[in-house]
């Protein structure tokens, strides 16, 4: 059977484009301004499409199979409100730097603004949160001239090649007028002679600036190392091993760093909040502020830290980043402009091993930490503290976990699992509105066991994540149902007041049970600790259905028991 094209230039010179540059995973949106591209992309043979109705669903959806992939994948809708719904996702890739296409549909200029419906203003829909916007000249049915042709070719090449380059989302908007339909079993002439883009390699460090980085580090005593959001797996082990046995280092990671050393510290408010209640808090402060700091990855989810370096700053400051500078903690940092790969290919043989006791103080507090923590689970009530701990024990050693914004990574920095995680959160923008539909495009692009925990209202905030026929049968969901923002009861505020439990609280009985009959998934719950734990020994054995397990928590006595457990450990670790 010969393959379909749309008969319309640009919906076949699009999808050419895509498939030249191994664009090939693409998320569909139904509509009809749209149908030249749904006839283009759906047709084509090493194209994989998957349809998904809820656009804001579907970007978030794209947005994880990124974040596996590695490298570009598409959404298309049709013109009108559902670009506006795709706006969360692509904020949240701008931020993350994710390679996300966004390609709408839109209407001829003739046709805007006269008072037909589902029409808005699409060009430069994104503003500043897009690397690039591509805004296509008219396509009316096989009557595009060559100049236009031409131009859109630039464009859509400019928009493929920012978003490999600079890892930024883009928005081509592409206008269709009717006929939208029509087929045609010819590619035309100008479409078969394209060619793909050739993309320049990465480049390095200048010398004068790895030469003064080496001289700054090989002197300072005390090194800080923090690793933001590493969903590329950019470090070498040679670069690792080198932080891990210099004295003058200490490496701070969170659960979404992803990576593990017996010597790195992960839990960084356990080690931060105890010292803010001290009298004297200023001089541990400041046997904890470093000479040098490298950041490495992108973006940090514990405030405490941020709020450390921000008042105890380093003398030096260097970041490793391939585009931009981020200056979380107001110090003006160098930029070494490159992948952690190549910054490691640069400088790993030239770092030299410190005298110093910066390591070996800290790390003496932190075994301490985590001694302490285990007697507090111990003693502490059936709480969310609780349960995070009772799952962090039972995480398996394959199964790759996504944590929902924004209680639920939180409480993922503050524990261990046995085995090293490979871990991901949306903490570009850090909105709970398309967590699980991130995770099960992940799933669904990684093929690999996948779990997320989430809170309830991230949860049901974007339950039409569950809404398509892509959910993999190892997928797994588990819900820590509080009844309502339990992050809102951490946060200053009157929690006695009527409008706290409605407008901030939101406060619900709703539960996940008939989502999940509505859905297909299997349905499972816990009401205390003995009921977890049996529901845990099995959750995450194979099975033939998608899962979620809910479990419900008390609403009103997680925030004492967290806020505790800095007051527990400032009292046993120096006492």
């Amino acid at each position: 059977m010969s393959q379909q094209f749309s008969s319309i230039a640009t919906a076949q010179l699009l999808v050419k484009a895509f498939e030249l540059n191994h664009i090939n995973h693409v998320v569909i949106s139904p509509g009809s301004r749209n149908a030249p591209l749904t006839i283009a992309f759906s047709n084509h043979p090493s194209i994989k499409t998957y349809s998904i109705v809820d656009e804001r669903s579907a970007a978030f959806f794209a947005l994880g199979m990124t974040q596996h992939l590695q490298k570009p994948v598409a959404v298309i809708c049709t013109s009108g409100s559902a670009l506006a719904n795709y706006y969360p996702a692509v904020t949240e890739a701008y931020y993350s730097h994710l390679p996300l296409i966004v390609l709408s549909a839109d209407r001829p200029r003739h046709l805007l603004d006269i008072g037909d419906g589902q029409t808005i203003k699409q060009h430069h829909f994104f503003g500043e949160h897009v690397g690039y916007a591509a805004n296509l000249k008219d396509d009316t049915h096989q009557k595009i001239s060559a100049e236009d042709f031409n131009f859109n070719k630039a464009e859509v090449q400019a928009a493929i090649l920012t978003t490999y380059q600079q890892q930024l989302p883009v928005h081509i908007n592409a206008a269709f007028d009717e006929p939208l339909y029509h087929t045609t079993e010819n590619q035309l002439r100008e479409v078969e002679s394209l060619s793909a883009i050739e993309f320049p390699e990465i480049n390095k460090i200048p010398d004068e600036l790895v030469s003064k980085f080496i001289n700054d580090w090989n002197s300072a005593e005390k090194k800080l190392v923090l690793v933001g959001v590493n969903s590329n797996f950019d470090f070498t082990d040679e670069l690792l091993e080198v932080l891990a046995k210099d004295p003058s280092v200490i490496v701070m990671t969170e659960v979404t760093s992803n990576i593990a050393h017996k010597h790195f510290f992960q839990n960084i408010d356990a080690l931060i909040a105890p010292i803010e209640q001290l009298d004297d808090a200023e001089v541990y402060f400041k046997g904890l502020q470093p000479d040098l700091l490298l950041s490495l990855g992108g973006m940090l989810v514990s405030k405490k830290l941020k709020s450390f370096l921000r008042a105890y700053q380093p003398k030096m400051h260097y970041q490793v980043h391939p585009q931009r500078r981020l200056d979380t903690f107001f110090t003006k940092p160098t930029l070494l402009k490159s992948t952690v790969k190549q910054f490691s290919k640069q400088v790993v043989e030239k770092l030299q091993s410190v005298p110093s006791n910066y390591f070996e103080h800290w790390y003496k507090q932190k075994t301490s930490i985590e001694a302490i923590r285990k007697r507090y689970i111990q003693e502490i009530d059936y709480s969310d503290f609780k349960v995070f701990a009772a799952v962090f024990n039972k995480l398996p050693k394959n199964e790759h976990i996504h944590f929902a914004n924004s209680s639920t990574v939180r409480y993922a920095n503050l524990f261990d699992s046995k085995t090293p995680l490979i871990a991901f959160s949306n903490r570009g923008t850090s909105g709970i509105d398309g967590s699980t539909s991130t995770a099960i495009g992940y799933a669904v692009a990684s093929q690999h066991p996948t779990t997320i925990i989430t809170g309830d209202l991230s949860f049901f905030y974007d339950s039409n994540a569950l809404w398509n026929n892509y959910l993999p049968s190892d997928f797994k969901i588990i819900v820590i149902n509080n009844s309502g923002g339990g992050i809102f009861r951490i946060l200053p505020g009157d929690k006695q007041a009527n409008y706290f439990h409605t407008y901030f609280e939101t406060r619900h009985q709703l539960t996940s049970k008939h989502l999940s009959e509505m859905f297909g998934l299997s349905y499972f719950s816990a009401k205390n600790l003995n009921e977890l734990e049996v529901q845990l020994s099995s959750f995450f054995e194979a099975s033939e259905q998608p899962k979620i397990l809910e479990i419900f928590t008390p609403t009103e006595v997680n925030d004492e028991i967290l806020l505790n457990y800095f007051k527990y450990i400032n009292k046993h670790l120096f006492r």
